[in-house]
């Protein structure tokens, strides 16, 4: 049933908005033998602040998220032929829906912050993700 999962997560707080999505993943992944896309988007730079940071600014940030999700990925219980990584710089929702589609996810499990009154239940991008997702979203509380 679900051969392909994507599991978004954020690096900024890996106990509570990383873990439980990967948890969820790997084990309906080991449940039905498929696979496990990790995911981390990148916030972008804005133009204000770009003539701040250094100039290699973006790539130091690639290359920090790749080592953490490396992490993620070993500590996953996911046999590594079975789990992969993908970094993405954009809108959240928007790279989040993009990565499922390139990898034709059956499933996209993900957490979400805790929803402040104006976005009811949800957080803002795993409500944009429910709704526009052309798979099926699991969102994990912890």
């Amino acid at each position: 049933m679900f051969k392909s999962i994507l599991a978004p997560i954020d690096l900024a707080d890996t106990d509570h908005l990383a873990t439980p999505a990967v948890a969820a993943a790997s084990i309906l992944a080991n449940v039905w033998n498929g696979t496990v896309r990790v995911l981390y988007v990148l916030p972008m730079t804005p133009a204000t602040l770009a003539k701040y940071v250094p100039a290699d600014f973006d790539t130091q940030q690639r290359q920090t998220s790749e080592e953490a999700l490396t992490i993620v990925a070993r500590e996953s219980g996911i046999e590594p032929s079975r789990i992969s990584i993908a970094i993405r710089q954009g809108r959240i929702y928007h790279e989040i829906l993009e990565e499922a589609a390139s990898i034709r996810a059956d499933l996209i499990a993900m957490t979400s912050h805790r929803p402040a009154m104006r976005t009811s239940f949800l957080g803002s991008n795993a409500s944009h993700v429910v709704r526009h997702a052309k798979c099926s979203v699991l969102v994990v509380r912890h």
